[in-house]
């Protein structure tokens, strides 16, 4: 097991980050992964002092978040960041609903946009990839599937795999992760309750805790290129209790 990760996607609702930082460390984790909030505002003497946050508390940021029209739009300041955080792996993790395309056309041309945008990234020694959601795996008009097409536009891209929003759009994850394996070099690791359950926390649950069999789904990641398993989920009532479950669920496979 690679060294387990937090999505800070997660603590968007337990500000300030410095309190975190701290909170994460001590549950046992090493890193974390950044996302647009947490550095999009912010000029380049505060990132400074949220690198040294991290430092004080033992935490790396190897992967990271950033909206499209962030990479798009400003590569030398999103290549900034990285360099100061020392993210290694950079991932676009989602698409507004009124910007998805409708037809497999549409989506391999997204695919080539995110080729495209990725040459800055990779020409600098960085992974770059595409984060999923459940929408990619929702059937279009012709039977196939926008992950297909995303990944045919894109052949460089790399994939971020979301293992329980593979599973909330109604698709296998093992089939899945199979068929991509040679992509996958990061996994969310989240869990989904039981049907009628943790209502107040969007149905998601901790690691462990949910309805996702873990143990087979490590084994069968274990045959890809994943370098870190990132901790998520999406509405905790309990940052803590989250954080503290599901890094002993992992550390148990």
């Amino acid at each position: 097991m690679q060294k387990v990760s937090f999505q800070l996607y997660s603590a968007r609702n337990f500000q300030p980050f410095s309190d975190v930082f701290r909170l994460v460390s001590e549950a046992g984790y090493s890193q974390v992964e950044g996302y647009g909030a947490l550095y999009a505002a912010l000029d380049g003497a505060a990132i400074a002092a949220t690198k040294a946050d991290l430092d004080r508390n033992g935490l790396a940021m190897p992967t990271a978040h950033f909206g499209i029209d962030m990479l798009e739009n400003e590569p030398d300041r999103v290549l900034e960041i990285a360099r100061t955080l020392g993210i290694k792996a950079i991932y676009c993790p989602y698409l507004m609903p009124e910007d998805r395309p409708t037809d497999a056309g549409g989506w391999r041309a997204f695919g080539e946009r995110l080729q495209k945008a990725s040459a800055p990234y990779r020409k600098a020694g960085l992974d770059f990839g595409w984060h999923n959601h459940d929408f990619e795996f929702a059937a279009l008009a012709d039977g196939s599937f926008p992950q297909d097409h995303i990944f045919a536009g894109g052949p460089d891209l790399s994939w971020e795999a979301d293992i329980a929003w593979i599973v909330r759009g109604g698709a296998d994850p093992v089939a899945w992760i199979k068929k991509y394996a040679d992509r996958i070099t990061s996994v969310h690791v989240k869990d989904i309750a039981p049907a009628g359950q943790n209502a107040d926390e969007d149905g998601w649950a901790d690691v462990g805790h949910g309805t996702l069999p873990w143990g087979e789904l490590m084994n069968v990641l274990s045959g890809t290129k994943a370098k870190y398993f990132i901790v998520e989920h999406d509405n905790p009532k309990d940052l803590k209790r989250l954080a503290e479950r599901s890094i002993a669920t992992i550390k148990a496979f």
